[in-house]
């Protein structure tokens, strides 16, 4: 700190501006009452007066009103230090002219009073524009430390987060494992022993148990997203959907599914993640499909520096009241006797493009099907080279 933002911050800033216009009051009412020079009138007097006066009540109530406005009162010495500057510039001028060769200052007592008060004035201005930009500067910079602290508190508690969903998912694969394993056992070894009920509630313990698992893997692949996943490079989104559809072969030709693609573009993200992407949107769609035979339209758009993805489908839709919670942990909007899965699929989608710096969203009607549009990061155009894929899918 400046030795006079020490000395001003000691005595309050905002008190030495209104001392500052105190003083020219008490200048102007003196020169009321002092003797003046026999060749001074009375109007004379009273235009000196005033121009002294005006300066120190204008001081006076900008002083008074600084808590008023939207400046910090860490930089009211700000003002005053600008204040002090006019007067000091106005008597180097004032010197300067009264040494020149030639007649001086007639009056330098009435000069100096008069002088002073403007520049004074004048000072309050500038140093009013200069308290209010570091005002902003500061706010900004406490804004951006609070920021960095909530990002800092936000990704500690992610952090967390995410380690216990891991350990608590991984700590119980193995005795889940060994209960499945036991299930098992008794099924094979006393399976004939027991009666129909016996043989139900078996059977219920088992599906449990898979359930589980399959909830479990899920959750270690929701909770893995971001701390297994592979740095960016540029992909081939053509490749990925093709390696997609031979995964989903067995499916699509049960369900006499059709899946049409559009000339794909290559991304900046990690395969692997994207392959679950699609993955994950293609066997929802298809599960999804109602009587219907599945179709499926893939499609991209360029959007600045990113591609807009959209997968169409014509299955049974969702409801608009629960478009927001498909992206949920854990909800599913069906019963497993309706439809297969854990409802963690398209949170692991969402957690996937929100990782590649995207966002997705759902548009659907029911009865008429479903599309979910997401965004990713467009490779550099110096690297942007399509390959020669074919671009239609079908069984």
């Amino acid at each position: 700190m400046r030795p006079w933002d020490r000395f001003a911050a000691v005595i309050s800033g905002r008190h030495v501006v209104i001392a500052l216009g105190g003083l020219y009051l008490i200048l102007a009412t003196g020169w009321i009452i002092m003797p003046t020079s026999p060749n001074f009138t009375l109007s004379n007097t009273l235009i000196v007066t005033s121009f002294i006066a005006g300066s120190g009540f204008l001081l006076l109530v900008g002083g008074y009103r600084l808590p008023r406005t939207d400046i910090h009162s860490r930089y009211y010495s700000t003002i005053a230090g600008w204040c002090f500057v006019g007067i000091g510039a106005m008597l180097a001028i004032l010197a300067l002219y009264n040494f020149q060769p030639g007649p001086g200052l007639s009056n330098p007592i009435r000069s100096v009073a008069i002088l002073t008060g403007f520049s004074s004035v004048a000072g309050y201005g500038v140093g009013t524009y200069a308290a209010q930009a570091k005002t902003s500067a500061y706010r900004l910079e406490r804004q951006n430390q609070l920021l960095q602290r909530t990002q800092r508190q936000l990704e500690e508690s992610n952090e967390r987060l995410e380690q216990f969903a891991y350990a608590a998912s991984h700590d119980l694969q193995e005795p889940l494992r060994m209960v499945s394993s036991y299930l098992q056992l008794i099924e094979r070894r006393y399976g004939d022993e027991l009666d129909e009920d016996g043989e139900e509630f078996l059977e219920y313990a088992v599906d449990g148990s898979e359930r589980m698992q399959e909830m479990i893997q899920g959750l270690l692949e929701y909770s893995r997203v971001d701390t297994q996943g592979k740095s960016f490079e540029p992909v081939d989104l053509d490749e990925v959907l093709a390696t997609t559809c031979k995964d989903l072969e067995l499916q699509i030709d049960e369900t006499d599914a059709t899946i049409e693609v559009d000339e794909l573009p290559r991304v900046e993200g990690d395969e692997g993640q994207l392959y679950q992407l699609f993955q994950n949107l293609l066997s929802n769609s298809i599960e999804y499909s109602g009587d219907r035979s599945p179709r499926i339209d893939v499609s991209a758009t360029r959007d600045t520096g990113e591609w807009i993805i959209s997968v169409r489908d014509n299955g049974i839709g969702i409801d608009p009241e629960n478009q927001d919670r498909v992206f949920e942990v854990f909800q599913r909007l069906h019963s497993r006797e309706e439809h297969e899965g854990t409802g963690i699929g398209l949170a692991l989608c969402k957690r996937i493009v929100e990782r590649h710096g995207g966002e997705i969203q759902i548009n659907s009607t029911p009865g008429e099907g479903t599309t979910f549009t997401f965004s990713l990061p467009a490779v550099a155009p110096e690297t942007d080279i399509r390959s020669p894929y074919n671009n239609s899918v079908s069984p």
